[in-house]
C-alpha cells in the first residue's frame, strides 16, 4: 500500500494509481468507474471508494496489507487521510460508535467468490487486535474468531464459482461496552441451502463438514459412527463428482474445526452428537428402497437404517415405517398410506434436509450461548451483514429467487439509507437539498412480497391449495395475476423474440441489477419443505441430544401447517430489514476479478456486470448529487491555506471566514461551492482538481523555504549544543589536569625528599632509606653504559666508570662484553685470514720486542708461496715428487769458504729444507738434523741455519739472505715445528764452516746495507737503523 496520504494528496498520483473515490471523477459513467478500477487493480490497489462504500476486488492472491503493522497505521486516523483500506472503514465505523454512542452496521455483499467472508474475517481480526484487552475480552474475541471455521465448515460448500461458498446468510453483532471493549456478540443465520444437503450440481460439493468427518476423523471415531475413510462410499457426497478438491485440505480443516468447538465451549458430550448428528444424514443417504409388487417402497438393506436410528436415538422399526408409510388421520382412526419409491426418496431427502437445517440453527444458537454478554448495561453494537449477492446461474431455482429477492430488499434499504444520509447531512450543514434522479425498486419488491398479490403469496396459496398443484400450476397462476406487470414476463406473455430465450416453465423478473430467468421446477417442494407428522413425532422421542432439542419446540399437537420457507424468509428479512434501519450503515461491495481466480487478471465483462448487480452506479449518483466533495472547514483550511497569502502561514480568526477568504483569492464562482455551518460544499471534482494541481506546485516552494529554515534553526541549535558542549568539555578537561598536576607535583615532592635522604645514607648497607636510590643509581648507570659501551676489542679507555656500589659488577660487565667482542670478532674472521693471524701469533711470539723492523712487517700479508711450481725445474719436482712442496722462496746463499753470494731457490717439504740450483739440489737440509737458527736483532735479512755435523765431510752451517724473513722463518717454524729453535741475537753469530772449523757472521749498523767478508776472515753485515714513531 502507498504511505500516509490524505484523499486529496493521492489525487497527485491519479494518473498513475487512479482515483481513490469515485465521487471524485470527471465523468460518472460505466467506463470511467471500470477504467479506475482497473488501473487500481493493476498496481495491486483492490480497494476504491465511493464515498464511506468500499469496492473491493478480489485479487486472488496475497497481499501484504493485513499485518498488525498495517493495523495500528489505520487506528484511530480520518477516514479520508490514508489510502482506502477495510481497516479504514472498521476503525471509522468503531469510533464514530464510541463517539455517538449509538449503533453501526457493515453490509459486505457480493457475488459468490468475491471474497465477502474474507473480508468479515479481516474486520473481526482487526476489532480483535485493535480493542482494549482484558483476560475477559480476549476470551470473546477469541469465540467470536473461533466461529468462523465451525460456521464455514458446517455452512460453506465449493460451488462452481466459488471452493468456499457460504451457503447462508449471517448476520453477526458484536457488543462493546462504553469503553469500546468487546463483551459479547450474537449471530443471525438466513435460509441455509439445505437443498444441498441432498443434492449436488456437477462440480459442486456437500458441505464441508461431511468431507472432514469423513478424511480427518480418527478410526475410532468413524468405527463409532459406522463410517468407511471413502467418501465415494455416500451417495449424499458424491452427486457432483469431485468429492477430493486440491484447494481444500480437509484433515487439517477438522482439526481446525475440533480446535475451535472446544474455544467455544462445547463439551465432549455436545460434540459427540453433533458428529452423530452429521454421520446420520450420511447413513441416510445410503437407505436405498426397492419396489414390491405394486410398486410400493421395500426397505430390504436395514443395515443403513439400523445405524441412522442408532445416532439419532429413535426406534428402528418406527422409523422404517416412517420412511415407507404416510400416517393419516381420520377422526379416531388412523390409516397407513404406502409410499412410492419416488415419495420415499422425498421422505428421506426431507428427513435429511430438516434435521441437517435444525442442527446448524442449533450450532448457531448454542455459539450464542457461549458469546452472550450477561452484563444488563447498555451496549452498542457493530454488526455484520456476510449475506450472498446478487446471483444469475445458468439455470436458477428457488433458492436464486430467495437470494434474489434479499438483495433487492438490502438495495431498497440501501438506497433509502443513503439518500437519509444525505439529507440529513444538508440539512444540518443549512444546503438547500436537491432531489436526485435514481431506479426505486420499491416496484419489484412488491411484485415478490406484496400480500396476496405477490410471488410469494401465491406461491403459498399454491402450496396449500388442496388438488393436484404443480409447479406449472403456479406459474399458470402467476400468468394470470401479475400479467401487466412491466417487470415480470412468462414465455406465454412474451413477444416474440423475447419468447425465444424463455422454456416454458420458465418467468423472468426485471431487477434492479438486470433480467433473470427462473426455471419453477421444484418451486412447491423447496417451499412446502413439508416433514410427515409421524416423522416429527419420531425424532421429537430422539434419545439424540441435539435432535430432541432441535424438534421439541415443535408444537406437535397443532395441526396447523407450518409457515413456507419463502414466508419465514420474507419475515426473517422484515426483521433484518427493521434492525438495520435502526442502526448507521456502512458498505462493503466485494467484486470478483476474473472467474478463473487466477491472480492479475482483470475481466472487465465480469467486473461490468457485478457493478450493475451491486447497484454501485446509483450509489455513485446518489453520492454525486449536488455537490461531490464536501471537508469540514478546518481540515480544508490546514490544506489549501498556502495558496493564499492572508491565510499562510496562520489564520487567527473563525475557520469558516478563513475558508471563504481562500475560496475568493482562488476564484470559485458562486455556483461552484457552498458554505455549510461547519463544512464547504464542492459541487464539481475538477475545482478541487484545480485546487489540488495549484497546491502541489505552491508545495515545492514551501519545501524549499521550509526546509531553509528548518535547516538554520537546526544549525544554529546544533551549534548552541556543540558550543555548550565543547565549554564543558574544556572545564572538565582543565579540572582533570590540574588535579593530575597537583597529584604529580605531591608525587614528585615525595620523591625528591626520599632521594635526597637515600643520598645521604648512600654510603651506609642497603636499608629501606637508600634502597630505592641504590636502584636508580644502579638503573641510571647501567641505562648509561647501555648506551656507550665500546664498539672495538681495541677500545680499552671508553668504558664508563661505575659508582662505588657497581664495581665489581662493572668488571664483571666489562670482561663479560670483551669477551664477547672477541668471540663476535673470532667468528666473523674468514678462514684464509684467521690462517695469516694463527702464523702472525707464531711471528709475533718468534720476534715480537727483539727485532728491530719486525713492527713494520706486521701488516704484510704472508703468501703460500713466494716461487710457484713453474718457476721451479721439472727435474727437481721429480726429484722431490713423493714430498709434498709446503713453501718456495728465493734466497741469496753465502758460500762458507770466501762468503761469496749465490742466488738460491730455497724449498720447504713437509721433511726438508732443499737448496737449488737450477736443475741441481745443492744441499737437503732434514728438520731432524736442524739444531737452530739465528738471526740478528738488526734490520737486516741474514739467517743462519744451525745444522748436526756428525761426520767430518758434512756441510756445516748454512747462511742465507732473505727479503722474506718473517714469512720464510714462520712458515719453517710451523713445517718443522721448530718454533723455539728460533734464536734472535745480538753482536755476532757464530757459525760451523765444518766438523771442527767455525767463524762468525759480526752484526753492525750503518749509513747503507751491505754484506762483506772482514779482514777478520769474518762474514760482517751492516743494517741500517728502522725509525720508531
Amino acid at each position: 500500500m502507498q504511505g500516509r496520504l490524505d484523499m486529496e494528496g493521492a489525487l497527485t498520483a491519479r494518473d498513475r494509481v487512479g482515483i481513490q473515490d469515485f465521487v471524485l471523477l470527471d465523468e460518472t459513467t460505466e467506463v470511467a468507474v471500470i477504467s479506475n478500477l482497473k488501473k487500481r487493480f493493476s498496481k495491486d490497489l483492490i480497494y476504491t471508494y465511493i464515498g464511506t462504500l468500499i469496492v473491493s476486488v478480489n485479487p486472488y492472491k496475497d497481499l501484504d496489507i493485513y499485518s498488525k503493522k498495517q493495523m495500528d497505521v489505520y487506528m484511530g486516523v480520518n477516514f479520508f487521510e490514508l489510502p482506502p483500506h477495510i481497516y479504514a472503514l472498521a476503525d471509522n465505523a468503531y469510533h464514530t460508535m464510541l463517539t455517538e454512542f449509538n449503533n453501526h452496521f457493515i453490509l459486505i455483499s457480493g457475488e459468490s467468490g468475491a471474497g465477502k467472508t474474507e473480508a468479515s474475517k479481516k474486520i473481526l481480526q482487526y476489532y480483535a487486535v485493535s480493542c482494549p484487552s482484558t483476560t475477559l475480552m480476549n476470551t470473546v474475541r477469541d469465540k467470536m474468531l473461533m466461529s468462523n471455521p465451525v460456521l464455514e465448515a458446517f455452512g460453506n460448500a465449493k460451488t462452481l464459482k466459488n471452493d468456499n461458498s457460504s451457503r447462508f446468510g449471517k448476520y453477526m453483532d458484536i457488543q462493546f461496552d462504553s469503553q469500546g471493549d468487546a463483551v459479547g456478540g450474537h449471530i443471525l443465520n438466513y435460509l441455509l441451502e439445505k437443498s444441498r444437503v441432498v443434492h449436488q450440481n456437477h462440480g459442486e460439493r456437500n458441505f464441508h463438514i461431511f468431507y472432514q468427518l469423513v478424511e480427518g476423523g480418527s478410526d475410532d471415531l468413524l468405527t463409532q459412527l459406522g463410517l468407511e475413510r471413502d467418501v465415494q462410499h455416500y451417495y449424499y457426497l458424491t452427486q457432483g463428482e469431485c468429492a477430493i478438491v486440491s484447494s481444500i485440505n480437509d484433515k487439517n480443516d477438522w482439526k481446525s474445526v475440533k480446535n475451535a468447538l472446544q474455544v467455544i465451549e462445547f463439551d465432549e458430550t455436545n460434540t459427540n452428537h453433533l458428529f452423530r448428528v452429521v454421520a446420520s444424514v450420511l447413513h441416510l443417504g445410503n437407505v436405498h428402497f426397492d419396489p414390491d409388487s405394486k410398486g410400493h417402497a421395500l426397505l430390504k438393506n436395514n443395515t443403513e437404517l439400523k445405524w441412522v436410528s442408532d445416532l439419532l436415538g429413535v426406534d428402528a422399526n418406527n422409523l422404517k415405517e416412517g420412511l415407507t408409510f404416510r400416517k393419516i388421520e381420520a377422526k379416531t382412526e388412523q390409516v397407513l398410506s404406502p409410499f412410492t419409491i419416488d415419495h420415499a426418496i422425498y421422505v428421506r431427502d426431507a428427513l435429511a434436509k430438516a434435521i441437517y437445517g435444525q442442527t446448524f440453527t442449533w450450532l448457531v444458537n448454542r455459539i450464542n450461548e457461549s458469546m452472550e454478554n450477561k452484563d444488563s448495561s447498555r451496549k452498542t453494537v457493530i454488526g455484520l451483514l456476510d449475506i450472498y449477492g446478487f446471483e444469475v446461474f445458468y439455470v436458477n431455482s428457488f433458492e436464486q429467487f430467495c437470494i434474489n429477492y434479499c438483495n433487492e430488499k438490502l438495495q431498497q434499504l440501501f438506497i433509502q439509507l443513503t439518500l437519509k444520509a444525505e439529507q440529513e447531512e444538508y440539512e444540518a450543514e443549512g444546503i438547500e437539498w436537491e432531489p436526485v434522479q435514481f431506479f426505486n425498486n420499491k416496484i419489484i419488491c412488491d411484485l415478490v412480497e406484496e400480500k396476496h398479490r405477490g410471488i410469494i403469496s401465491i406461491l403459498d396459496e399454491e402450496c396449500l391449495r388442496p388438488g393436484d398443484a404443480t409447479d406449472l400450476t403456479f406459474l399458470e397462476r402467476l400468468e394470470e395475476k401479475m400479467g401487466n406487470h412491466p417487470h415480470f414476463v412468462t414465455h406465454r406473455l412474451a413477444d416474440k423474440m423475447t419468447r425465444k430465450t424463455l422454456e416454458r416453465g420458465d418467468f423472468r423478473l426485471l431487477h434492479y441489477a438486470g433480467e433473470v430467468t427462473y426455471c419453477v421446477v421444484g418451486f412447491l417442494d423447496k417451499n412446502n419443505d413439508l416433514l410427515y407428522r409421524n416423522i416429527r413425532n419420531l425424532v421429537c422421542q430422539s434419545k439424540n441430544m441435539i435432535v430432541r432439542d432441535c424438534f421439541s419446540a415443535v408444537d406437535t399437537t397443532n395441526k396447523r401447517r407450518p409457515e413456507t420457507v419463502a414466508t419465514q424468509f420474507k419475515n426473517s428479512l422484515q426483521k433484518l430489514t427493521e434492525i438495520l434501519m435502526a442502526k448507521e450503515a456502512w458498505y462493503i461491495r466485494c467484486l470478483k476479478s476474473n472467474e478463473s481466480k487466477q491472480p492479475g487478471q482483470f475481466d472487465e465483462a465480469l467486473i461490468r456486470h457485478q457493478v450493475k448487480y451491486l447497484g454501485l452506479m446509483e450509489h455513485l449518483r446518489v453520492r454525486r448529487a449536488g455537490f461531490a466533495y464536501r471537508r469540514k472547514y478546518e481540515d480544508f483550511l490546514k490544506r489549501y491555506k498556502p495558496l493564499c497569502p492572508a491565510t499562510w502561514p496562520h489564520w487567527r480568526g473563525m475557520p469558516a471566514d478563513g475558508v471563504e477568504v481562500l475560496v475568493q483569492h482562488l476564484g470559485y464562482l458562486p455556483d461552484e461551492y457552498k458554505m455549510g455551518r461547519t463544512k464547504i460544499f464542492i459541487r464539481h471534482p475538477r475545482t478541487l482538481y484545480a485546487t489540488e494541481d495549484a497546491y502541489e506546485k505552491c508545495k515545492h516552494d514551501l519545501a524549499s523555504k521550509l526546509q531553509a529554515k528548518y535547516k538554520g534553526y537546526k544549525v544554529k541549535g546544533e551549534f548552541k549544543k556543540q558550543k555548550e558542549a565543547a565549554t564543558k568539555i574544556e572545564t572538565c578537561w582543565r579540572g582533570a589536569q590540574a588535579r593530575k598536576e597537583k597529584e604529580k607535583r605531591a608525587w614528585a615532592v615525595k620523591v625528591i625528599k626520599k632521594f635526597i635522604k637515600a643520598y645521604i645514607n648512600r654510603g651506609e648497607a642497603k636499608s629501606t632509606d637508600n634502597s630505592e636510590y641504590l636502584a636508580f643509581v644502579r638503573q641510571s648507570y647501567l641505562n648509561r653504559l647501555k648506551n656507550n659501551l665500546p664498539k672495538t676489542v681495541l677500545d680499552k679507555t671508553t668504558w664508563l666508570t661505575p659508582p662505588a656500589v657497581l664495581t665489581e659488577a662493572s668488571e664483571i660487565l666489562r670482561k663479560l662484553h670483551y669477551r664477547l667482542m672477541v668471540r663476535k670478532y673470532v667468528r666473523g674472521i674468514p678462514p684464509q685470514k684467521k690462517a695469516q693471524l694463527q702464523m702472525k701469533v707464531v711471528t709475533s711470539a718468534i720476534f715480537k720486542g727483539k727485532k728491530e723492523n719486525y713492527p713494520p712487517s706486521i701488516p704484510q700479508s704472508f703468501l703460500d708461496t713466494r716461487i710457484s711450481e713453474q718457476e721451479i725445474n721439472i727435474r727437481v719436482l721429480s726429484m722431490i715428487r713423493n714430498e709434498q712442496i709446503k713453501y718456495s722462496v728465493p734466497v741469496i746463499k753465502y758460500d762458507r769458504n770466501g762468503f761469496k753470494p749465490r742466488p738460491r731457490q730455497l724449498i720447504l717439504t713437509k721433511t726438508a729444507a732443499y737448496l737449488v740450483e737450477e736443475a741441481k739440489i745443492k744441499q737437503r737440509v732434514s728438520y731432524n738434523s736442524l739444531k737452530g737458527i739465528s738471526v740478528s736483532n738488526l734490520s737486516d735479512g741474514i739467517i743462519v741455519i744451525h745444522i748436526t755435523c756428525e761426520e767430518p765431510k758434512q756441510k756445516g752451517d748454512l747462511i742465507i739472505q732473505c727479503e722474506h724473513l718473517y714469512e720464510f722463518l714462520t712458515k719453517l717454524s710451523i713445517i718443522a715445528n721448530k718454533q723455539d729453535a728460533i734464536k734472535v741475537v745480538q753482536g755476532s753469530i757464530t757459525i760451523k764452516i765444518q766438523s771442527g772449523k767455525e767463524s762468525a757472521v759480526d752484526f753492525t749498523t750503518g749509513q747503507e746495507p751491505m754484506v762483506y767478508k772482514a779482514k777478520n776472515g769474518h762474514l760482517m753485515v751492516v743494517a741500517t737503523r728502522t725509525r720508531t714513531r
